[in-house]
């Protein structure tokens, strides 16, 4: 594998708030120097629907040392205004490039779920409503598919204008992308779970024959028992209020810090031995999904973070003056990232 990396949020924006509050560009500057020289990544995947937030995070990133996979992650924008972002942001991560650094651009990411116009529905929940019933998607999965062709056709030449660099996109499966024009293969959809199909390690070598790389841009495990059977809908018992913040947890779960770290290891040892280009763990923090010690609201225990969010106001002992405390996870991919550099020597 040519990089091994994680994803870093810069804040996705829903319901008038974000996963990334508050947004200090001097923790951010710290923690790119962690994740570079404690968990020895070689790449780091920016997401956010804030274009300052990505560009800052993207600069403390590359003056890190790291690879910058620069990804706008917007919600609720319409067709017209993810457009305009995308090569807004397209400009700023040709700059960083042009200043050294090396940077893949993504056109987005998952645009189908989280921008108006592809599925039905005017909120994220409703349009996660469509996914969740079969029939209904499969009814609107043409026009879906078909406007996401049309949208990513029209918006790839115009960021090829203002972007000389390696460009992506982050795919949902049902989107169906046309790759032809695009220099990597990505997905988000790489979770395994206890219905993944048992041939999945010959799906992932096909994809990996393909001639252009192939990139996981998105894979991971929440931190509780069960979790790695569950895979991307780890998080499922959250319940949220209408501010997009989280509530309660719906059912009782135990923590289990050792299963999310199993779980990354042994998904990156596959995508090593299988010829994916590019790996990102989902990921390093989510600040909105606090810890305490009330089992029922210990959100970080649904949270794919490999570092446990304590809190604003709150210092970890470990790095103090970060608000957080590494998990199992955080020291099993510092090991995989020792081993891995030594490897390549």
């Amino acid at each position: 594998m040519r990089a091994y990396g994680l994803t870093y949020d810069t804040g996705f924006s829903n319901a008038g708030t974000t996963t990334h509050e508050p947004f200090d560009p001097d923790i951010v500057r710290r923690e790119m120097r962690i994740i570079r020289d404690d968990l020895h990544c070689d790449a780091v995947r920016i997401t956010g629907g804030h274009q300052d937030r990505l560009e800052t995070a993207a600069r403390h990133a590359a003056a890190a040392g790291l690879e910058v996979w620069y990804c706008p992650f917007t919600n609720d924008l319409t067709r017209a205004e993810l457009r305009a972002f995308l090569l807004d942001g397209a400009e700023r991560a040709e700059r960083l490039r042009r200043d050294g650094a090396e940077v893949v651009f993504l056109t987005g990411s998952e645009i189908s779920l989280f921008t108006h116009g592809f599925l039905p529905g005017d909120t994220l929940d409703t349009r996660l409503a469509v996914l969740r019933d079969p029939a209904r998607l499969r009814a609107v999965l043409p026009a879906a598919r078909a406007g996401v062709a049309t949208f990513l056709a029209d918006v790839l030449p115009a960021v090829r204008d203002r972007f000389a660099g390696r460009v992506s996109y982050a795919s949902l499966p049902f989107e169906d992308v046309d790759w032809t024009a695009f220099d990597i293969v990505a997905t988000d959809a790489a979770y395994r779970d206890a219905t993944t199909p048992v041939d999945f390690r010959e799906q992932l070598r096909a994809q990996t024959a393909r001639p252009k790389p192939f990139a996981v841009t998105e894979f991971g495990c929440t931190t509780h028992r069960g979790a790695a059977d569950l895979g991307g809908r780890g998080d499922s018992m959250l319940e949220w209020d209408a501010h997009a913040r989280p509530v309660r947890l719906t059912r009782p779960v135990v923590r289990d810090e050792r299963e999310q770290a199993d779980y990354l290891r042994e998904l990156l040892d596959i995508y090593d031995a299988d010829g994916v280009d590019s790996a990102f763990v989902n990921t390093f923090v989510r600040r909105d999904l606090t810890t305490s010690d009330d089992p029922e609201r210990d959100f970080d225990a649904a949270s794919f973070g490999i570092v446990t969010a304590l809190g604003p106001g709150r210092s970890g002992a470990t790095y103090p003056g970060l608000p957080w405390e590494p998990k199992a996870a955080f020291h099993a991919l510092a090991e995989y990232g020792r081993t891995r550099a030594a490897r390549r020597r």
